[in-house]
Protein backbone atom coordinates (compact mmCIF):
# COMPACT_ATOMS: atom_id res chain seq x y z
CA UNK A 1 0.00 0.00 0.00
CA UNK A 2 1.69 3.31 -1.22
CA UNK A 3 1.72 6.24 1.24
CA UNK A 4 2.64 9.59 0.20
CA UNK A 5 4.16 11.19 3.53
CA UNK A 6 4.86 14.75 3.05
CA UNK A 7 5.30 16.45 6.45
CA UNK A 8 4.56 19.61 4.90
CA UNK A 9 0.84 18.62 4.55
CA UNK A 10 0.82 17.91 7.87
CA UNK A 11 2.49 21.05 8.76
CA UNK A 12 0.03 23.11 6.59
CA UNK A 13 -3.25 21.36 8.53
CA UNK A 14 -2.06 21.86 11.83
CA UNK A 15 -1.51 25.67 11.29
CA UNK A 16 -4.17 26.32 9.26
CA UNK A 17 -6.94 23.94 9.98
CA UNK A 18 -7.68 23.52 6.29
CA UNK A 19 -9.09 20.36 5.86
CA UNK A 20 -11.25 20.75 2.90
CA UNK A 21 -7.83 21.88 1.42
CA UNK A 22 -5.76 18.46 2.18
CA UNK A 23 -8.85 16.35 0.95
CA UNK A 24 -9.34 18.21 -2.45
CA UNK A 25 -5.60 17.98 -2.85
CA UNK A 26 -4.79 14.27 -1.88
CA UNK A 27 -7.94 13.26 -3.90
CA UNK A 28 -7.10 15.40 -6.77
CA UNK A 29 -3.92 13.62 -7.06
CA UNK A 30 -5.03 10.30 -6.75
CA UNK A 31 -7.78 10.23 -9.19
CA UNK A 32 -5.70 11.79 -11.96
CA UNK A 33 -3.05 8.72 -11.47
CA UNK A 34 -5.59 6.42 -11.05
CA UNK A 35 -8.43 7.26 -13.38
CA UNK A 36 -10.65 6.63 -10.65
CA UNK A 37 -14.59 6.83 -11.34
CA UNK A 38 -15.79 8.61 -8.62
CA UNK A 39 -14.74 9.01 -4.72
CA UNK A 40 -16.55 8.99 -1.52
CA UNK A 41 -15.37 10.53 2.00
CA UNK A 42 -15.62 10.80 4.94
CA UNK A 43 -13.84 11.99 8.09
CA UNK A 44 -14.01 12.43 11.65
CA UNK A 45 -11.04 14.24 13.18
CA UNK A 46 -10.40 14.26 16.78
CA UNK A 47 -13.94 12.96 17.67
CA UNK A 48 -15.61 16.11 15.96
CA UNK A 49 -18.48 16.19 13.89
CA UNK A 50 -18.29 14.22 10.60
CA UNK A 51 -17.50 15.97 7.33
CA UNK A 52 -18.02 14.20 4.19
CA UNK A 53 -17.07 15.23 0.66
CA UNK A 54 -18.09 13.85 -3.01
CA UNK A 55 -16.30 13.50 -6.07
CA UNK A 56 -17.09 12.47 -9.77
CA UNK A 57 -21.03 10.58 -10.38
CA UNK A 58 -21.99 7.13 -9.72
CA UNK A 59 -21.62 6.59 -13.86
CA UNK A 60 -20.14 8.49 -16.43
CA UNK A 61 -23.57 8.12 -18.44
CA UNK A 62 -26.98 9.30 -16.29
CA UNK A 63 -25.12 9.57 -13.38
CA UNK A 64 -25.77 11.27 -9.98
CA UNK A 65 -23.51 13.21 -8.38
CA UNK A 66 -21.38 11.45 -5.14
CA UNK A 67 -22.24 12.29 -1.63
CA UNK A 68 -22.28 11.24 1.93
CA UNK A 69 -25.53 9.23 0.91
CA UNK A 70 -24.48 7.46 -2.24
CA UNK A 71 -24.45 3.98 -1.39
CA UNK A 72 -21.42 1.94 -2.95
CA UNK A 73 -20.41 -2.42 -2.85
CA UNK A 74 -18.39 -2.77 0.11
CA UNK A 75 -16.60 -6.32 -0.61
CA UNK A 76 -14.33 -7.54 1.98
CA UNK A 77 -15.21 -4.64 4.70
CA UNK A 78 -18.42 -7.10 5.31
CA UNK A 79 -15.63 -9.15 7.30
CA UNK A 80 -14.86 -6.65 9.77
CA UNK A 81 -19.14 -6.63 10.83
CA UNK A 82 -18.90 -10.43 10.71
CA UNK A 83 -16.17 -10.19 12.91
CA UNK A 84 -18.21 -8.51 15.67
CA UNK A 85 -21.06 -10.39 15.22
CA UNK A 86 -19.07 -13.60 15.96
CA UNK A 87 -17.38 -11.63 19.12
CA UNK A 88 -20.96 -10.74 20.20
CA UNK A 89 -21.76 -14.57 20.49
CA UNK A 90 -18.97 -15.46 21.55
CA UNK A 91 -19.48 -12.60 24.35
CA UNK A 92 -22.88 -14.56 25.35
CA UNK A 93 -21.50 -17.66 25.36
CA UNK A 94 -23.17 -19.28 22.25
CA UNK A 95 -19.92 -19.40 20.39
CA UNK A 96 -16.64 -19.55 21.93
CA UNK A 97 -12.99 -18.74 20.66
CA UNK A 98 -11.49 -22.05 20.96
CA UNK A 99 -14.45 -24.37 18.69
CA UNK A 100 -12.70 -26.01 16.45
CA UNK A 101 -14.12 -26.99 12.88
CA UNK A 102 -14.49 -30.67 14.13
CA UNK A 103 -17.05 -29.42 16.83
CA UNK A 104 -18.92 -26.73 14.46
CA UNK A 105 -19.64 -28.68 11.54
CA UNK A 106 -21.85 -31.74 10.57
CA UNK A 107 -20.50 -34.69 11.37
CA UNK A 108 -21.32 -36.47 8.07
CA UNK A 109 -18.53 -33.58 6.32
CA UNK A 110 -15.23 -35.15 6.03
CA UNK A 111 -12.17 -33.40 7.64
CA UNK A 112 -8.91 -34.01 7.53
CA UNK A 113 -6.86 -34.03 10.96
CA UNK A 114 -5.56 -30.54 10.55
CA UNK A 115 -9.15 -28.96 9.68
CA UNK A 116 -10.59 -30.74 12.18
CA UNK A 117 -8.31 -28.33 14.72
CA UNK A 118 -9.18 -25.20 12.80
CA UNK A 119 -10.63 -22.77 15.79
CA UNK A 120 -13.22 -20.16 15.30
CA UNK A 121 -10.45 -17.35 16.51
CA UNK A 122 -8.22 -18.62 13.56
CA UNK A 123 -10.83 -18.26 11.05
CA UNK A 124 -12.00 -14.93 12.20
CA UNK A 125 -8.18 -13.73 12.39
CA UNK A 126 -6.89 -15.29 9.17
CA UNK A 127 -4.57 -17.47 10.69
CA UNK A 128 -6.15 -20.73 9.82
CA UNK A 129 -3.77 -21.75 7.17
CA UNK A 130 -6.85 -21.96 4.54
CA UNK A 131 -6.03 -20.15 1.38
CA UNK A 132 -7.71 -17.24 -0.62
CA UNK A 133 -9.69 -19.64 -2.07
CA UNK A 134 -10.06 -23.17 -3.61
CA UNK A 135 -8.73 -23.15 -6.40
CA UNK A 136 -10.56 -25.66 -8.56
CA UNK A 137 -11.03 -26.15 -12.21
CA UNK A 138 -14.08 -24.57 -11.84
CA UNK A 139 -13.06 -21.55 -10.02
CA UNK A 140 -9.87 -21.40 -12.36
CA UNK A 141 -12.52 -21.26 -14.94
CA UNK A 142 -14.52 -18.73 -13.45
CA UNK A 143 -11.84 -16.37 -12.69
CA UNK A 144 -10.32 -16.58 -16.60
CA UNK A 145 -14.06 -15.77 -17.66
CA UNK A 146 -13.93 -13.10 -14.93
CA UNK A 147 -10.74 -10.83 -16.38
CA UNK A 148 -12.88 -10.30 -19.76
CA UNK A 149 -16.24 -10.12 -18.47
CA UNK A 150 -15.84 -8.98 -14.87
CA UNK A 151 -18.36 -11.62 -13.77
CA UNK A 152 -18.44 -13.07 -10.39
CA UNK A 153 -16.39 -16.24 -10.10
CA UNK A 154 -17.00 -16.94 -6.44
CA UNK A 155 -19.87 -19.19 -7.12
CA UNK A 156 -18.27 -22.12 -5.46
CA UNK A 157 -17.23 -20.65 -1.97
CA UNK A 158 -21.22 -18.88 -2.35
CA UNK A 159 -22.64 -22.80 -2.24
CA UNK A 160 -21.84 -25.39 0.54
CA UNK A 161 -19.03 -26.62 -1.81
CA UNK A 162 -17.49 -24.62 0.17
CA UNK A 163 -17.18 -27.72 2.51
CA UNK A 164 -15.43 -29.86 -0.22
CA UNK A 165 -12.28 -29.31 0.17
CA UNK A 166 -11.44 -29.72 4.13
CA UNK A 167 -10.57 -32.93 3.46
CA UNK A 168 -7.22 -32.97 1.95
CA UNK A 169 -6.75 -29.34 3.65
CA UNK A 170 -3.33 -29.91 4.92
CA UNK A 171 -1.86 -26.61 7.34
CA UNK A 172 1.01 -25.00 6.69
CA UNK A 173 4.66 -24.28 8.00
CA UNK A 174 4.30 -20.69 8.17
CA UNK A 175 2.15 -19.42 10.92
CA UNK A 176 1.54 -16.24 9.49
CA UNK A 177 -1.91 -14.56 8.78
CA UNK A 178 -2.96 -15.31 4.78
CA UNK A 179 -6.11 -13.47 3.79
CA UNK A 180 -8.74 -16.14 3.65
CA UNK A 181 -12.50 -15.45 1.92
CA UNK A 182 -12.67 -19.29 2.09
CA UNK A 183 -12.29 -18.98 5.59
CA UNK A 184 -14.76 -16.51 6.21
CA UNK A 185 -17.64 -18.21 3.83
CA UNK A 186 -16.82 -21.29 6.68
CA UNK A 187 -18.01 -18.62 9.05
CA UNK A 188 -21.17 -17.85 7.06
CA UNK A 189 -22.07 -21.41 7.08
CA UNK A 190 -21.33 -21.77 10.54
CA UNK A 191 -23.35 -18.86 11.97
CA UNK A 192 -26.59 -20.21 9.81
CA UNK A 193 -25.57 -23.36 11.18
CA UNK A 194 -25.52 -22.75 15.05
CA UNK A 195 -27.89 -19.84 15.08
CA UNK A 196 -30.96 -20.16 12.24
CA UNK A 197 -30.63 -17.29 10.97
CA UNK A 198 -28.17 -15.19 8.48
CA UNK A 199 -26.18 -12.42 8.88
CA UNK A 200 -28.20 -9.62 7.88
CA UNK A 201 -30.62 -10.18 10.41
CA UNK A 202 -27.83 -10.94 13.02
CA UNK A 203 -25.97 -7.70 11.91
CA UNK A 204 -28.99 -5.75 12.24
CA UNK A 205 -29.99 -6.80 15.99
CA UNK A 206 -26.30 -6.66 17.01
CA UNK A 207 -25.01 -3.49 15.65
CA UNK A 208 -26.94 -1.54 12.35
CA UNK A 209 -29.90 -0.96 14.70
CA UNK A 210 -28.80 0.48 17.58
CA UNK A 211 -26.18 2.54 15.56
CA UNK A 212 -29.34 3.34 13.45
CA UNK A 213 -27.46 2.89 10.23
CA UNK A 214 -30.52 2.33 8.03
CA UNK A 215 -28.38 2.30 4.82
CA UNK A 216 -26.36 -0.52 5.62
CA UNK A 217 -27.53 -4.45 4.52
CA UNK A 218 -26.01 -7.47 3.37
CA UNK A 219 -28.86 -7.48 0.52
CA UNK A 220 -28.34 -3.83 -0.80
CA UNK A 221 -30.97 -4.57 -2.86
CA UNK A 222 -33.39 -4.34 -0.13
CA UNK A 223 -32.43 -0.64 0.36
CA UNK A 224 -34.16 2.28 -1.16
CA UNK A 225 -30.84 3.70 -2.48
CA UNK A 226 -29.79 0.67 -3.81
CA UNK A 227 -31.47 2.12 -7.78
CA UNK A 228 -29.04 5.27 -7.15
CA UNK A 229 -26.14 3.42 -6.34
CA UNK A 230 -22.76 4.07 -7.17
CA UNK A 231 -21.97 1.54 -10.22
CA UNK A 232 -18.64 -0.55 -10.70
CA UNK A 233 -16.38 0.08 -12.97
CA UNK A 234 -13.52 -1.50 -14.15
CA UNK A 235 -9.49 -0.45 -12.99
CA UNK A 236 -6.93 -2.43 -12.29
CA UNK A 237 -9.00 -5.09 -12.60
CA UNK A 238 -10.81 -7.00 -14.00
CA UNK A 239 -7.70 -6.91 -16.69
CA UNK A 240 -8.96 -7.34 -20.17
CA UNK A 241 -11.89 -4.70 -19.77
CA UNK A 242 -10.70 -0.87 -20.38
CA UNK A 243 -10.48 1.29 -17.42
CA UNK A 244 -13.64 3.15 -16.76
CA UNK A 245 -15.86 0.75 -18.50
CA UNK A 246 -18.90 -0.65 -16.32
CA UNK A 247 -18.64 -4.29 -14.80
CA UNK A 248 -21.60 -6.58 -13.27
CA UNK A 249 -22.08 -6.20 -10.00
CA UNK A 250 -21.56 -8.97 -8.06
CA UNK A 251 -24.42 -10.61 -5.72
CA UNK A 252 -24.96 -13.56 -3.26
CA UNK A 253 -27.08 -15.60 -1.48
CA UNK A 254 -25.70 -18.29 1.01
CA UNK A 255 -22.10 -18.46 2.51
CA UNK A 256 -20.37 -15.65 0.57
CA UNK A 257 -22.79 -12.83 2.34
CA UNK A 258 -21.43 -12.78 5.33
CA UNK A 259 -17.76 -12.82 3.53
CA UNK A 260 -18.30 -9.42 0.99
CA UNK A 261 -22.22 -8.67 0.30
CA UNK A 262 -22.36 -5.35 2.38
CA UNK A 263 -23.51 -2.20 0.77
CA UNK A 264 -23.19 0.86 3.06
CA UNK A 265 -22.27 4.60 2.62
CA UNK A 266 -20.34 7.11 3.66
CA UNK A 267 -22.67 8.36 6.46
CA UNK A 268 -23.59 5.36 8.17
CA UNK A 269 -20.11 3.88 7.83
CA UNK A 270 -19.15 7.17 10.12
CA UNK A 271 -21.31 5.67 12.73
CA UNK A 272 -19.90 2.84 12.99
CA UNK A 273 -16.33 3.85 12.97
CA UNK A 274 -17.24 6.91 15.56
CA UNK A 275 -18.36 3.78 17.65
CA UNK A 276 -14.99 2.24 17.59
CA UNK A 277 -13.47 5.53 18.50
CA UNK A 278 -15.95 6.59 21.36
CA UNK A 279 -15.32 3.53 23.57
CA UNK A 280 -18.91 3.96 25.22
CA UNK A 281 -21.24 1.53 22.53
CA UNK A 282 -24.38 0.97 23.17
CA UNK A 283 -25.00 -2.42 25.34
CA UNK A 284 -23.03 -5.50 24.04
CA UNK A 285 -20.94 -3.80 21.02
CA UNK A 286 -18.58 -2.00 23.86
CA UNK A 287 -16.97 -5.31 24.38
CA UNK A 288 -16.98 -6.81 21.01
CA UNK A 289 -15.54 -3.71 19.54
CA UNK A 290 -12.86 -3.78 22.22
CA UNK A 291 -12.17 -7.91 21.04
CA UNK A 292 -10.96 -6.70 17.28
CA UNK A 293 -9.10 -4.19 18.34
CA UNK A 294 -6.90 -6.44 19.89
CA UNK A 295 -4.00 -7.89 17.88
CA UNK A 296 -3.52 -11.10 17.91
CA UNK A 297 -0.73 -12.16 15.34
CA UNK A 298 2.21 -9.05 16.17
CA UNK A 299 3.96 -7.23 13.20
CA UNK A 300 4.74 -4.00 12.28
CA UNK A 301 2.28 -3.68 8.73
CA UNK A 302 -0.52 -6.06 8.57
CA UNK A 303 -0.63 -7.15 12.00
CA UNK A 304 -4.00 -9.61 12.28
CA UNK A 305 -7.01 -8.85 14.38
CA UNK A 306 -10.29 -10.35 14.51
CA UNK A 307 -11.05 -9.08 10.59
CA UNK A 308 -9.72 -6.06 11.03
CA UNK A 309 -5.52 -5.71 10.44
CA UNK A 310 -2.85 -2.53 11.96
CA UNK A 311 -0.61 -1.12 11.27
CA UNK A 312 2.27 0.57 13.31
CA UNK A 313 3.74 3.52 11.57
CA UNK A 314 5.49 6.85 13.29
CA UNK A 315 4.65 5.47 17.13
CA UNK A 316 0.84 5.52 15.69
CA UNK A 317 -1.77 2.45 15.37
CA UNK A 318 -3.95 2.84 12.11
CA UNK A 319 -6.44 -0.29 12.24
CA UNK A 320 -8.20 -0.46 9.25
CA UNK A 321 -10.26 -3.05 6.58
CA UNK A 322 -9.99 -2.96 2.65
CA UNK A 323 -12.73 -4.53 0.35
CA UNK A 324 -12.72 -4.91 -3.33
CA UNK A 325 -15.27 -6.31 -4.84
CA UNK A 326 -17.02 -5.99 -8.87
CA UNK A 327 -16.25 -2.46 -9.67
CA UNK A 328 -15.51 -1.07 -6.28
CA UNK A 329 -12.61 -0.22 -3.91
CA UNK A 330 -13.42 0.71 -0.05
CA UNK A 331 -11.62 1.45 2.89
CA UNK A 332 -12.34 2.16 6.41
CA UNK A 333 -9.71 2.61 9.21
CA UNK A 334 -9.23 4.43 12.63
CA UNK A 335 -6.41 6.12 14.71
CA UNK A 336 -7.52 5.40 18.37
CA UNK A 337 -5.01 7.68 19.91
CA UNK A 338 -5.93 10.68 17.76
CA UNK A 339 -9.08 9.63 17.63
CA UNK A 340 -9.16 10.47 14.09
CA UNK A 341 -11.29 8.34 11.30
CA UNK A 342 -11.68 8.14 7.85
CA UNK A 343 -14.32 6.40 5.34
CA UNK A 344 -12.87 6.27 0.99
CA UNK A 345 -15.44 4.67 -0.95
CA UNK A 346 -14.71 4.41 -4.94
CA UNK A 347 -16.83 2.91 -7.69
CA UNK A 348 -13.29 1.62 -9.54
CA UNK A 349 -11.42 -1.30 -8.70
CA UNK A 350 -7.97 -0.17 -8.04
CA UNK A 351 -5.66 -1.91 -6.01
CA UNK A 352 -4.31 1.57 -4.92
CA UNK A 353 -6.34 2.13 -2.61
CA UNK A 354 -3.90 4.44 -0.18
CA UNK A 355 -6.25 7.49 0.65
CA UNK A 356 -7.16 6.30 3.75
CA UNK A 357 -3.83 5.39 5.38
CA UNK A 358 -2.72 8.81 3.55
CA UNK A 359 -5.38 10.94 5.05
CA UNK A 360 -5.10 9.20 8.50
CA UNK A 361 -1.30 9.59 9.03
CA UNK A 362 -1.23 13.22 7.76
CA UNK A 363 -3.72 14.28 10.44
CA UNK A 364 -2.11 12.15 13.30
CA UNK A 365 1.32 14.30 12.38
CA UNK A 366 -0.98 17.30 12.42
CA UNK A 367 -2.29 17.10 15.58
CA UNK A 368 1.21 16.09 16.94
CA UNK A 369 2.49 19.29 15.36
CA UNK A 370 -0.27 21.56 16.69
CA UNK A 371 1.38 22.75 19.63
CA UNK A 372 4.50 23.68 17.99
CA UNK A 373 2.29 25.59 15.70
CA UNK A 374 0.90 27.51 17.91
CA UNK A 375 4.16 28.83 19.17
CA UNK A 376 5.35 29.17 15.72
CA UNK A 377 2.50 31.94 15.73
CA UNK A 378 3.30 33.63 19.12
CA UNK A 379 6.65 33.98 18.15
CA UNK A 380 5.77 35.94 14.92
Amino acid sequence: MHVDENPQDAKQLACTDDLNGMVDDVVSHYRRKEKSQGVAIGIIRNNGAAQTWGYGYTNAVNGHKIDGETLFALGSVSKGVTGEVVAGLVDKGQLRWDDKLGDLLPKNIVLSEDAKNITLLQLATHTSGLPRQNMTKDMLENFLKYLYTGDNFYHELDSDDVLNDLSSFKKPQNPAPQYSNLGYALLGYILKLKTGEDIQQLAYDFIFDSLKMGNTSFYGNRLKAYPYRAIGHAGDQPKFIRRGEVVPDWSFNNNMVAAASLYSNVDDLLKYLRAHLDDEKPGDLNTAFQVVEKVYFQRQIEAANIAWISDTKNNQTITYQVGYIGGYSSYIGFDKKHKNAIVVLQNSFNWSNYLGHDLLLKMAMADDYQGRCTDEKKSH
